[in-house]
């Protein structure tokens, strides 16, 4: 029953922006950690970043300064801004709920969306 949908992903030049969104449904989870996890063509899904209930963020090295989570407990949903792309960050995005941060960034999230693809052209 519980659905975590992500929207927003298409192709965009480098150095542009795109912003993604995944709607959950089926239960709150205003007290779950949400983010984002993303796997490229031949390469192992990795962490991007997240949010806890607190509002504390977490993001990999890599997008820093790129890339910006924000959540609406109220609409039970996350987004995740995308700027300053670059080619490598061409993957499938996939949105993810656990109810602890470690778990999240561990990998072992109790949902997964079914993933939208962002190509990043040179």
């Amino acid at each position: 029953q519980v659905q975590l949908v992500e929207s927003g992903g298409g192709l965009v030049q480098a150095g542009g922006s795109l912003r993604l969104s995944c709607a959950a449904s089926g239960r709150t989870f205003s007290n779950y950690a949400m983010g984002w996890f993303r796997q490229a063509p031949g390469k192992e899904r990795e962490f991007v970043g997240a949010m806890h209930w607190n509002g504390n963020t977490y993001y990999t090295d890599s997008v820093k300064g790129r890339f910006t989570i924000s959540r609406d407990y109220a609409k039970n949903t996350v987004d995740l801004q995308m700027n300053s792309l670059k080619p490598e960050d061409t993957a499938v995005y996939y949105c993810a709920a656990a109810a602890f941060i470690g778990t999240m960034k561990s990998g072992g999230n109790e949902y997964w969306g079914q993933g939208t693809q962002v190509t990043v052209s040179s």
